[in-house]
């Protein structure tokens, strides 16, 4: 198979696709030409990747999915383990969002929005830069 059937079939661009075999998480053929040539189970690994991917999976996770997944012999605690930090760190980033979505809210609230040109968020935002200069907007 081709790369844009491989495309097709695993739901990811050719781009991506490009990308993971050159980062080794993927090795299609290559033909004599140079041309790739993707096997089914080249298809089902990419979509496996592509699930893993878009549930925030790191590529370096997802390199040692893959290796657990291909191992018969492995023991499904080392698979919970990266399961289990992930979930931290998805936890932690919620936790971020929520603060954030706290904060803005209360100054959207506080801004009555009107032709006035004091504005509490950007006083909020100009206090926040006078107190510590440099640190930089995260996000």
């Amino acid at each position: 198979m081709n790369i844009g059937d491989v495309a097709d079939l695993s739901g990811l661009p050719a781009k991506t696709i490009r990308y993971y075999e050159d980062i080794g998480l993927v090795a299609p053929l290559r033909s004599s030409n140079g041309y790739r040539s993707f096997r089914q189970s080249d298809v089902h690994k990419l979509a496996f990747l592509g699930r893993a991917r878009a549930l925030g999976f790191t590529i370096e996770d997802c390199r040692s999915l893959l290796k657990l997944y291909a191992d018969t012999e492995r023991a499904s605690a080392e698979v919970k383990e990266i399961a289990e930090v992930h979930l931290e760190r998805i936890d932690g980033k919620i936790a971020e969002l929520t603060e954030m979505r706290a904060t803005l809210s209360h100054l959207v609230k506080a801004c009555a929005g009107d032709q006035r040109p004091d504005c509490p968020i950007l006083a909020d935002l100009a206090m926040e830069n006078k107190a510590d200069p440099g640190k930089k907007a995260s996000g």
